[in-house]
């Protein structure tokens, strides 16, 4: 059974403002946390959609959503494919765009792919170098260390960890590889380690985190997804739908504020004009102006969601 604390539980589905029968999208359906709690408030004619690539969470969900499994259409598949998995499970189009009522993202690696030794995405456990949420897909994080040259995977470490020894880290890795290749999380721990200072290894937290997610981010290019996956999102919501997006880390956070923004009314007008005549009318609104953060009793019970942030948007 996947064990999972959903992050942001309550805020994210008071944020899609659910109609009983409205058509609802889980695009990261993980432990079902969201997804029960979005099936739940569905009555008649209500339909819950949910994405997730990884079998497991599939299994898990016809366990947890059991009792509701008439109103779930479950889709294995990456969100960036959000559009046309919709049309294909059937959703009412409009000039040959999917309709719903609200598309909820919760973003970043789900606990129980964490604490899965086997799965690779983890310093803590002594593994093979995978980090593939989809085990389909052919790019491990061992063909990263291992193939790619050091600029790029120096290049890596900056843009996705944010990482201020990725050049030094990087070329420790290159020159380790040249003995033998790097096969286990637990021996690239110990080259990240070779390659900050004593001094900076002892402060933030473990020193290999920023380039685990560095490395989880390109595999499976977590990124390129989210942002293909909000641009759809945007067209796929009914006038007066909502986006639910829960971040974990500030390169996320970017491109969903981006997103938004870009989408955000742009009224140029003179403040005396009866009406807008400029076109920058917008195509949605924010619901809350600042991202939502977890409560004090949410970070103690999960301290995994400090770095959560919500923001929430409405179609015009």
């Amino acid at each position: 059974m996947f064990q999972h604390v959903t992050v942001l539980m309550e805020e994210a589905i008071e944020g899609l403002d659910i109609k009983p029968d409205g058509i609802y999208v889980d695009c990261t359906l993980g432990g079902a946390g969201h997804s029960s709690g979005i099936v739940s408030r569905l009555g008649e004619g209500g339909r819950l959609i949910a994405f997730d690539q990884d079998e497991w969470a599939h299994d898990n969900a016809q366990v947890r959503l059991g009792p509701y499994m008439d109103k779930v259409t479950l889709v294995k598949s990456n969100f960036r494919y959000l559009e046309q998995k919709l049309l294909e499970c059937g959703v009412p189009q409009k000039d040959g765009i999917p309709q719903v009522d609200g598309i909820l993202f919760d973003l970043g690696v789900s606990s129980p792919q964490l604490d899965e030794a086997e799965r690779g995405f983890s310093y803590n456990h002594d593994a093979p170098l995978d980090m593939r949420m989809d085990r389909g897909i052919a790019l491990t994080a061992g063909d990263i260390v291992n193939t790619w040259d050091e600029r790029d995977i120096a290049r890596v470490l900056i843009e996705y960890g944010e990482e201020k020894f990725a050049r030094k880290i990087a070329k420790v890795i290159v020159a380790a590889r040249a003995e033998a290749p790097i096969e286990t999380t637990g021996e690239l721990v110990e080259l990240v380690k070779a390659g900050i200072p004593a001094a900076a290894r002892r402060t933030g937290g473990h020193p290999a985190k920023r380039t685990f997610q560095a490395l989880r981010i390109a595999v499976n290019d977590e990124l390129g997804a989210e942002e293909d996956a909000l641009e759809q999102a945007v067209r796929c919501l009914k006038p007066g739908g909502r986006a639910s997006v829960i971040t974990f880390h500030s390169l996320e956070d970017r491109i969903c504020k981006q997103t938004f923004a870009q989408y955000l009314e742009k009224c140029t007008c003179p403040p005396d004009f009866p009406m807008c005549v400029c076109g920058g009318k917008g195509t949605l609104k924010l619901v809350n102006r600042k991202p939502i953060v977890p409560s004090e009793e949410e970070l103690e019970a999960n301290p995994r969601a400090r770095s959560a942030k919500l923001r929430v948007a409405e179609k015009l």
